[in-house]
């Protein structure tokens, strides 16, 4: 089983933080990660604000493709309707010479109507049809090695892709998929399935079940195992475990309904987002506390030994599984952060790393 760990360059709930200092913590982990046998970086795309700030995840690949020497490479994501299909098949194709052959690539569609409003040019409502014609388009670049394309986003003459792709990645791509047509969009493309662990896994089984269905539709095979990801705080006391959780998961999912507006009544207006207007009316039946405690009831933390059994129930559920972790959010010290990430790498991920 493979045990990556999430990049994701926040600064809300640190007081006074700097964006560099930011950058300096992020990067210790992420060295720290191949140091301590971590199978893979998954740093994140988001643009603008505290919520969390990586404007592109294949430039940040590359400093820790020179910066590290066995450790995989992993886009989580890149956002396809924020970026030209031509340019993201050239940084990933040059990204895995660069890391000879180590990385990882995943996709998706954005979901912040605040950044989108950044973009300009690029409507929040597009997202669904830019997403599923570029990434096709990336894909098969990346596969034969020339991008073309005559969709009404777009429009692309056929180009060679220099330098040339020297290795199939078709059993290296990742889709974020938390919605319906996302789960149908990740099959199609013949990628792993990459969901966040934010509510009920006995909710997510209809997603999961319907991924693998129409991935042996569209592929003739059997699908991958998932990845899910986690925001992980593990600790030798189970008290404090659960003070700290309490307190830092609180500070980031507060950046999460800041951030999506989460809670408002956007997504009913915007095509392409049906699903999350569905769940933004079941939060705000229930409220922010309500939202937090499925948050802590999805995600994994505690002591080793209480974290391991909430794998082992999450992989009863699921079947096999990849996972990512994330130590630092919600304005946690990187002291704590660090020494969560240790103990995790010494008693938690061999057990992982050694299931089927």
């Amino acid at each position: 089983m493979d045990v990556g760990m999430q990049l994701v360059f926040a600064s809300y709930g640190w007081d006074g933080i700097t964006d560099g200092q930011v950058y300096k913590d992020e990067l210790r982990l992420a060295l720290l990660a191949e140091e301590l046998g971590f199978d893979v970086i998954w740093p994140a795309e988001h643009h603008f604000f505290d919520y969390s700030f990586c404007p592109d995840n294949t430039q940040l690949l590359s400093y820790l493709a020179a910066a590290t020497e066995r450790i995989d490479l992993g886009t989580a994501a890149v956002i396809m309707p924020w970026n030209e299909p031509l340019r993201v098949a050239e940084k990933i194709a040059m990204l895995d010479h660069l890391a000879d052959g180590r990385v990882r690539f995943g996709m998706g569609r954005g979901l912040s109507r605040k950044e989108y409003h950044n973009f300009r040019g690029v409507e929040m409502s597009e997202s669904r049809g830019r997403f599923d014609e570029g990434s096709l388009m990336v894909k098969e670049a990346l596969e034969t090695g020339f991008i073309e394309g005559d969709g009404p986003f777009y429009p692309q003459p056929r180009a060679e892709i220099r330098p040339r792709p020297e290795r199939s990645f078709n059993d290296r791509l990742y889709a974020v998929a938390s919605s319906d047509d996302s789960v149908e969009s990740a099959a199609r493309l013949g990628a792993r399935m990459v969901m966040f662990a934010d509510r009920s896994w006995d909710a997510r089984m209809p997603s999961i079940t319907r991924y693998r269905e129409l991935f042996k539709e569209f592929n003739g095979v059997d699908a991958p195992p998932p990845m899910t990801a986690d925001f992980m705080l593990c600790h030798t006391d189970a008290a404090k475990a659960t003070e700290l959780a309490d307190e830092h998961m609180g500070l980031y999912l507060a950046s999460v309904l800041d951030h999506y507006e989460v809670l408002g009544d956007h997504f009913a207006e915007t095509e392409g987002y049906d699903a999350y207007a569905q769940a933004a009316a079941v939060l705000q039946k229930i409220g922010e506390s309500g939202f937090l405690d499925g948050f802590m009831k999805a995600t994994a933390h505690g002591t080793p030994d209480q974290v391991l059994a909430q794998f082992e129930a999450r992989r009863e559920l699921l079947g096999p599984f990849e996972l990512a972790t994330c130590f630092r959010y919600g304005g946690i010290s990187m002291e704590e952060a660090e020494k969560s990430m240790r103990l995790f790498a010494k008693e938690v991920m061999p057990v992982l790393q050694g299931w089927d």
